[in-house]
């Protein structure tokens, strides 16, 4: 009953956070209005005009198909390279030689911009799903890593001594205390390499011609049509906060719950 409880506050705190989230909306929705009024509705078409369109476009079942083909690509390579990445960060932590080594290669990922990505995953996979998910997990992969490494590195060595003094084995070190530390600097990595996977994937879809929300930015560009062109763009940020409020976020509460245990209601001491 206890756990329930305390999820339940978790929840609603989670909750009433939203509210500074809706105001910054408010004001970038009040900077887009004012935009709009003095360029004109060619340039920057009114937010109430997208607003419109953006239902238009979700009310047609093939438009959300087209939603959840996009979102599930940038799904996949998330996941891949948030796999991939924090084993290899996990690794390069605890082994600076490894981390030596692994330094410059993260800098060649990051260097490389993402659509020199495209035209290489395009000759060597095709313009298919396949280009999209794997340049949405190369893009994002450096980030998980440099994320996962700084985490481990930067642990309590102290805490893993008191563990090994207890009798804890490595693997319950790792997983108890080491990786449990490292989360903090992990999580805000992993949303960073989200948002960045979910960029790499419709810029994929775009240049490739692999359908989802890129291809329907293609056709919007071939149309001049601005109103919907930022109705798939808005459609794009809202499936990557969908994904980062419904999925990252909610594991960060749970994973780092032992956080909350000294502050009070909403205040941090």
């Amino acid at each position: 009953m206890m756990a329930l409880t305390d999820r339940a506050r978790r929840v609603l705190r989670f909750l009433w956070s939203g509210w500074a989230g809706l105001a910054g909306l408010a004001v970038f929705a009040a900077v887009w209005q004012l935009g709009a009024e003095a360029y004109g509705s060619f340039v920057l078409p009114m937010p109430a005009a997208t607003l419109n369109t953006l239902f238009r476009l979700v009310g047609d079942p093939e438009n959300r198909l087209l939603v959840l083909s996009t979102g599930m690509r940038a799904l996949g390579g998330f996941a891949l390279a948030a796999a991939l990445g924090t084993i290899a960060g996990v690794i390069a932590g605890y082994n600076p030689a490894v981390m030596r080594l692994a330094r410059p290669q993260v800098t060649v990922l990051i260097g490389v911009p993402p659509i020199a990505w495209i035209v290489l995953l395009m000759i060597w996979f095709g313009m298919g799903a396949g280009t999209v998910i794997a340049t949405a997990a190369i893009a994002a992969l450096p980030l998980v890593f440099v994320g996962a490494a700084e985490g481990i590195q930067t642990r309590d060595r102290a805490l893993e001594d008191m563990a090994r003094m207890a009798g804890l084995s490595p693997l319950a070190r790792l997983f108890k205390i080491s990786l449990r530390q490292m989360l903090h600097v992990l999580f805000p990595s992993l949303v960073m390499a989200l948002g960045t996977a979910f960029k790499a994937a419709v810029m994929a879809e775009l240049l490739a011609n692999a359908g989802g929300i890129g291809g329907a930015l293609a056709n919007a560009r071939s149309a001049l049509d601005v109103e919907a062109a930022l109705a798939w763009i808005l459609l794009s940020v809202i499936a990557l906060i969908g994904v980062e409020y419904g999925l990252v976020q909610p594991l960060r509460a749970e994973a780092e719950a032992w956080r909350q245990a000294a502050q009070p209601w909403g205040v941090r001491r």
